[in-house]
């Protein structure tokens, strides 16, 4: 009954996160600004073994502190190929953040985060081994924005993806 009870109040965090949850942005990466970050790097192709960078990558020192950009549940921590140590937080209207290339992850699996708490810090894990310390930030989201297809290199992927530098402008 107790394994019953604790699914139950996941379920209602999740579906509370998608409802109820007002989506309050903050920056990602501790001291990072605009000038941190690549402004057209979103959905750039080519852009190595994954193709289209379906993301942005903000640039700081090794170590510094990945903060969650918005309130959510951790639904991953662990290791990709691609992204090396990374962090799956579903925020507010199910919308998902992906923190990848991680040195060290700070939280834990099924956690809930509020905004600007710590996930771990910058780092150079995957495919970012040998460059410059970044995080890759991508926000994704299970409810397909179909009208968001187009001609480019892997476009029917785009309806899965939102721009994450529109949500970070104006930090």
């Amino acid at each position: 009954m107790k394994g019953f009870k604790k699914l139950g109040l996941l379920l209602l965090a999740v579906i509370g996160m998608g409802l109820l949850y007002p989506q309050h942005y903050s920056m990602p990466v501790e001291g990072a600004s605009q000038s941190s970050y690549n402004q057209q790097s979103f959905w750039y192709y080519p852009w190595g073994k994954s193709g289209t960078h379906k993301g942005v990558d903000i640039f700081a020192r090794q170590g510094t502190p990945v903060r969650s950009a918005t309130s959510g549940l951790v639904l991953y921590t662990g290791q990709l190929k691609l992204g090396g140590n990374i962090v799956l937080v579903l925020g507010p209207k199910w919308r998902l953040h992906y923190y990848a290339h991680l040195n060290e992850i700070t939280t834990s699996n099924f956690s809930l985060v509020g905004g600007g708490e710590q996930l771990g810090t910058v780092g150079t894990t995957g495919n970012a081994a040998g460059k410059p310390p970044h995080l890759h930030y991508a926000l994704a989201t299970p409810i397909p924005y179909f009208w968001r297809i187009d001609e480019a290199k892997q476009g029917w992927k785009k309806m899965f993806y939102l721009n994450p530098i529109d949500y970070l402008k104006d930090l």
